[in-house]
């Protein structure tokens, strides 16, 4: 994971080098797989409190290659975690600050997730009205679930208590799901059962320094802009317990003009949310390997000539 950044562009090592120096410890033996012991690196990697960290460095690193083609840009928004990557890419936050809540943020999730055993589950072919249906018939007492992510349109994931999670799995089904599956995670996540890591990550998140950014940031809790510190301090507090807006995300943004979508960091599965809910004729872009980083420097170098 990275590390063809790494090898192929000295701005993504910088950056790579500089997180294992912030964390004291290699990050990049864990997601280079360097130590020898592949199969027990990708298991660590796995856990949240690491996958984090990773993911927001990658993405962190194809940023910094990206800024040499000077492609700024014009709006940004980021799924769950890489709602901090989307606030460094908007300069509302600088990458050791992002770094050091992002790394609290995964060990705050964990710890949730120990505390009371949690699950997800991705919901497919139904609509958002129905599997919030779904959710309020399997929620009892003393057991919850709740809708995580509204992804694209039939592609929903619900969170909470495993039971309640796989109550609602049947309950989608019976409803004309085409699959409801469980989901291979250590915690549920955006779900009432994160609010002991909500509460963790408020106490962090107040000494975070949050400049104005550069564009508007579309947030996850209420897919708006938004250019006021406080107003993304708030929000990114919230979202651990709130579900991810990630399809009204980007039908907010495309309605506010955006005509092309760049994906930055590991995987392309934002990307295809993209062609879910926009149409497929929707321009996109990524930006997370070698190879792609080298067709956007040269499209850039080629419209600057």
């Amino acid at each position: 994971m990275g590390l063809e950044l790494y090898d192929a562009f000295p701005e993504a090592r910088e950056v790579f080098d500089r997180a294992d120096a912030l964390l004291g410890f290699s990050l990049t033996e864990i997601m280079f797989g360097s130590g020898g012991e592949i199969y027990e690196e990708i298991e660590t990697l796995k856990k949240t409190e690491f996958t984090q960290p990773a993911l927001f460095t990658h993405s962190a690193a194809a940023m910094r290659v990206l800024e040499s083609s000077d492609d700024r840009p014009d709006m940004t928004a980021g799924h769950s975690l890489g709602e901090y990557s989307a606030l460094v890419a908007a300069g509302a936050i600088d990458f050791e600050e992002g770094l050091r809540i992002v790394r609290q943020r995964g060990l705050l999730m964990g710890k949730a997730g120990s505390r009371r055993a949690g699950t997800m589950a991705a919901v497919l072919g139904l609509d958002d009205s129905v599997v919030d249906h779904v959710c309020n018939r399997a929620t009892s007492s003393d057991q919850v679930v709740v809708v995580a992510n509204y992804n694209s349109v039939g592609q929903v994931v619900i969170s909470g208590d495993v039971e309640a999670v796989e109550r609602a799995t049947i309950l989608a089904k019976e409803a004309g799901a085409r699959k409801a599956v469980i989901l291979p995670v250590s915690g549920a996540f955006h779900s009432p059962l994160m609010e002991h890591a909500r509460e963790g990550l408020e106490e962090v998140l107040m000494g975070l320094e949050i400049q104005p950014p550069t564009c508007p940031v579309y947030l996850n809790v209420t897919a708006q802009p938004a250019t006021e510190a406080e107003e993304i301090r708030t929000r990114l507090i919230e979202q651990l317990t709130a579900p991810v807006r990630w399809s009204h995300t980007l039908t907010a943004m495309e309605e506010a003009g955006a005509g092309r979508f760049l994906e930055v960091g590991t995987g392309r599965v934002l990307t295809g949310l993209v062609r879910r809910t926009l149409g497929r004729e929707t321009e996109t872009a990524h930006a997370g390997t070698s190879a792609d980083m080298q067709k956007i420097l040269e499209a850039a170098s080629i419209s600057e000539s």
